[in-house]
C-alpha cells in the first residue's frame, strides 16, 4: 500500500490497557495484515474503518503553525482504551492504519511556500486513492489528523465512489475557501466545489475576525454556497447552534454528504489555530451526532494536535477526538428519517 502502514492486531495490543473483568474496544475491534489488506476490507463486517494522516504540510503550505501530525497516534490510544460495551460494539470498527509521510515530511523542512504546496498535492492523491477503496466496498471511513487540506482528497474519493458530486458540512471558524494558489489547508472546498466533487458546502460558526470581505461575499452570493456566524449564535443570539446545524443539514440535503470538524473551533483545543473563543466539546460531539444520523459517506477530524511544533502540548485533543469518534459511531447506528429524531 505504498506509504500507508496498515495496524496490525500486534501493534494495536501494545496500545490496549487490558483489566479483569473488562472488555476494551480496542480487543475487539478488526485489523487487517499488509499482504491481504484490500481483500480483507472488502469481506470485513465492519462498517466504519478509521485511519489517520498524520501529516502537517498542508498547515505550514498555509503559513500556519506545524504539529497536526501528532494526533493520530494518542487519539488512536484514547480510541482503543474505552470500554467495548452494546452501543459501542468494536466489531463494527475496522482500525486500518496511517499514512507514513515521515520521508515527505523531512523533505518539506526548509523549504518555501510553493514547494510546500507542491507536495501537499502528493497527499492528495495517496488520500484520495486510498479513502475511495474505502468508500467502494460500503464503508464509511473516519478520518484523523492532518491539515484541513485533506477534505480535498476526501470529498474528490467520495464524489468518484458515488459517481457524482458530493455535499459537505463544516463546522469551522474559517471557511477554508481561499484562492487556487496551490494547494493548503486553507483552499481544499474551493477546489473540490470549481473541479466538480463538491456541489453544496454549508459552514457552520464562522468568525467574523478570520475570513476576509471577499470570502464571505463569495459565500453569500453562491447559491451552492451557506455559512451561518459564531457570532450570531453565541454572541448576538439569532439563532441557536440546534437552528445553526439544521440550516446547514437543509442547505446539503439530496446528495452524498461528507461531514467536517476543524477542531480549532473548539475553544482551547490545542490545534494550528487554537482560539480562546470558540465552541464548548459539549457542541462539538452535538454536531457530530446530529449529523451522524445523516448517514453521511465519511466523517473528518482535522487540524487538532497533541504537540505543536511551537512546543505547546495538550494531552486532551486526543481524548476528545476519541470522544467524536465513538459519537459518531453510536448516531450512525441509530439513525433515523428526519434530523435530529
Amino acid at each position: 500500500m505504498g506509504n500507508f502502514i496498515v495496524s496490525s492486531r500486534a501493534c494495536l495490543d501494545q496500545f490496549i490497557s487490558v483489566r479483569q473483568g473488562e472488555t476494551k474496544f480496542g480487543e475487539r475491534v478488526e485489523t487487517v495484515e499488509q499482504l491481504d489488506w484490500e481483500q480483507s476490507l472488502s469481506q470485513s463486517k465492519a462498517k466504519f474503518v478509521v485511519l489517520g494522516v498524520p501529516e502537517d504540510i498542508g498547515v505550514r503550505a498555509n503559513y500556519g503553525v506545524g504539529g497536526t501530525q501528532t494526533l493520530w497516534e494518542p487519539a488512536l490510544k484514547a480510541l482503543l482504551n474505552v470500554q467495548n460495551t452494546t452501543v459501542l460494539d468494536g466489531t463494527k470498527v475496522m482500525i486500518l492504519g496511517a499514512f507514513d509521510f515521515a520521508e515527505m515530511m523531512n523533505k518539506a523542512e526548509g523549504m518555501d511556500i510553493t514547494g510546500l504546496r507542491e507536495l501537499v498535492g502528493y497527499i492528495d492523491e495517496a488520500v484520495q486513492k486510498l479513502v475511495g477503496k474505502i468508500i467502494d466496498v460500503g464503508k464509511v471511513p473516519i478520518v484523523i489528523g492532518g491539515g484541513h487540506n485533506n477534505a480535498y482528497p476526501l470529498l474528490k474519493a467520495a464524489s468518484i465512489a458515488k459517481g457524482g458530486p458530493v455535499n459537505c458540512i463544516n463546522l469551522d471558524a474559517h471557511s477554508d475557501y481561499r484562492a487556487m494558489e496551490g494547494r493548503h489547508s486553507g483552499n481544499g472546498f474551493r477546489y473540490a466545489h470549481r473541479e466538480g466533487y463538491l456541489e453544496r458546502y454549508a459552514v457552520v460558526g464562522l468568525h467574523e475576525n478570520y475570513n476576509a470581505q471577499d470570502i464571505i461575499e463569495e459565500l453569500t452570493d453562491d447559491p451552492n454556497l451557506h455559512f451561518s456566524y459564531y457570532e450570531d449564535i453565541f454572541i448576538r443570539e439569532k439563532l441557536c447552534f440546534y437552528e445553526a446545524v439544521t440550516a446547514a443539514q437543509e442547505h446539503t440535503e439530496g446528495k452524498p454528504l461528507g461531514i467536517e470538524l476543524d477542531m480549532d473551533c473548539i475553544e482551547n483545543i490545542l490545534s494550528s489555530a487554537v482560539t480562546p473563543a470558540g465552541i464548548s466539546t459539549i457542541h462539538a460531539r452535538q454536531y457530530v451526532n446530529w449529523c451522524a444520523k445523516l448517514a453521511p459517506v465519511y466523517l473528518h477530524l482535522t487540524e487538532g494536535a497533541a504537540k505543536l511544533n511551537d512546543g505547546r502540548n495538550s494531552s486532551t485533543t486526543a481524548k476528545l477526538a476519541a470522544y467524536l469518534v465513538t459519537d459518531f459511531i453510536k448516531a450512525y447506528q441509530n439513525k433515523r428519517n428526519g434530523f435530529f429524531s
